[in-house]
């Protein structure tokens, strides 16, 4: 037998196992897993992109709702403080705790604002069914890379353990930033979850390096 083998171009890496598959155009609605694990690996969703871009945007606003507002108020003693997330950041900004205040906020705020600003900039021509813009494939690869250092949930989980600590000492009150923090964590997993990296690449292959 000769049988010729696949073009590279057209093999798909299962990013669980790394699988290898042949990718083939999928109809309208369906999805094509891996054979070994089961993971997503294409989807063919006309309202996909839509729907990213339309999340990302709502993210990208609670983020700024999130470190403008309060984010909870302490009343203990008949002593009331009230405090945001950059006052947080700014509580580690003296002396030896000052690489701990950069770190909080590049992880909290900088990256995740980094990656939605990515995003929205590498898939927004592709909405209007456009061309994407120059350096769209570096904006969605600088996104893809900053996924796992974006740690607004854990933040969210740190604060929550934290709260449940402090209750028993003071009247909590969370305020709109907590509330916008964790909207800012279900639509990011939401997000994850309807992006189709290889149908991206391959749109984004449309403009020229």
């Amino acid at each position: 037998m000769n049988d010729a083998l696949p073009s590279m171009d057209d093999l798909v890496a299962c990013p669980q196992c790394d699988n290898l598959h042949v990718a083939q155009d999928l109809p309208e609605g369906m999805r094509a897993c891996c054979q070994r694990c089961g993971h997503v690996l294409m989807s063919s969703q006309k309202t996909a992109v839509a729907r990213i871009i339309s999340l990302a945007l709502t993210a990208f606003v609670l983020m700024i709702a999130a470190i403008t507002f309060p984010f909870l108020s302490l009343n203990a003693g008949g002593v009331q403080n009230a405090t945001s997330v950059i006052d947080a950041v700014l509580a580690f900004s003296d002396g030896l705790a000052f690489p701990l205040a950069i770190a909080v906020a590049f992880f909290i705020v900088v990256l995740p604002l980094t990656r939605l600003t990515a995003l929205i900039y590498a898939l927004g021509p592709l909405v209007r069914e456009r061309k994407p813009y120059r350096g769209a494939r570096i904006a969605f690869g600088l996104a893809e890379r900053l996924r796992p250092w974006s740690m607004a949930e854990i933040f969210i989980v740190g604060v929550t353990v934290a709260l449940i600590k402090v209750a028993g000492m003071a009247a909590v009150t969370i305020g709109p930033a907590f509330w916008a923090f964790a909207g800012v964590v279900v639509i990011t997993i939401l997000k994850d979850q309807l992006i189709c990296r290889y149908s991206i690449w391959e749109a984004l292959d449309q403009v020229k390096a």
